[in-house]
């Protein structure tokens, strides 16, 4: 894998241009025969349409790229049988919820979800929801994520300037500080509230991260890189 590099970008102008993905219609029948198979063993996964990013630049602070629409279970297969098409990337954004006190809080996904049991921030890869004028939202998406993750409403935080870009192989997260009024002891009771309350969260459990010593082998390699960023 291309080595992680964490990168501040200041603005995203991200387009929709809609075009099929050759290995989603090649491979259509092992992918479909794939996915049932996955759903059997989590059948509360569901095959809604998503963005994978298909072109993009980085020039003068700004990161420019467009995004073809395809279906969950092509993401799906495409990450688990280890990226055999090399021309897309997952671009994703996520909410790097920050407390007053500096900690930053991070979600353990529940059993039933298809990351279960890895930690990250709230996010999601983009779908149709996030198409603005024939525009992909990024800033809009992290506030959804949030908002259906946590409980916490824009309201809650104020979104600092630019983004950080962590360039990881065929993922490309797109890191926004979300930062909080609040300490973090008190976040996480709030989200932990909300998570009790809801039927099938998405979350099981938040933890608390002020420094190296709180990371875990659970993150995502660029989750590391990001904090790091943020640590020089």
């Amino acid at each position: 894998m291309d080595e992680i590099r964490a990168v501040p970008v200041s603005r995203l102008e991200l387009r929709f241009t809609p075009q099929a993905w050759p290995f989603a219609e090649q491979r259509r029948a092992e992918i479909d025969a794939y996915f049932a198979d996955v759903s059997r063993t989590m059948p509360d996964l569901w095959n809604g349409r998503v963005m994978l990013l298909h072109q993009w630049a980085l020039e003068d602070g700004a990161f420019r790229g467009a995004y073809l629409e395809t279906d969950f279970a092509s993401m799906l297969a495409w990450r688990d049988w280890d990226f055999p098409d090399e021309t897309v990337h997952n671009c994703f954004a996520q909410g790097a919820l920050r407390a007053s006190d500096g900690a930053f809080l991070l979600g353990v996904m529940a059993p039933h979800t298809a990351n279960a049991g890895k930690i990250y921030f709230p996010s999601g890869t983009p779908d149709p929801e996030d198409i603005d004028g024939g525009m992909i939202d990024l800033d809009g998406s992290v506030m959804r994520e949030l908002a259906e993750e946590t409980g916490l409403a824009a309201s809650d935080v104020v979104p600092q300037p630019g983004w950080h870009a962590v360039f990881a192989g065929p993922r490309i997260g797109m890191m926004k500080v979300l930062q909080s009024a609040e300490p973090a002891t008190t976040l996480r009771a709030r989200i932990l509230d909300y998570l009790a309350a809801e039927q099938q969260p998405e979350l099981c459990d938040i933890r608390i991260v002020r420094s190296a010593a709180d990371l875990d082998p659970m993150m995502p390699s660029f989750i590391p890189a990001f904090l790091h960023e943020i640590w020089k």
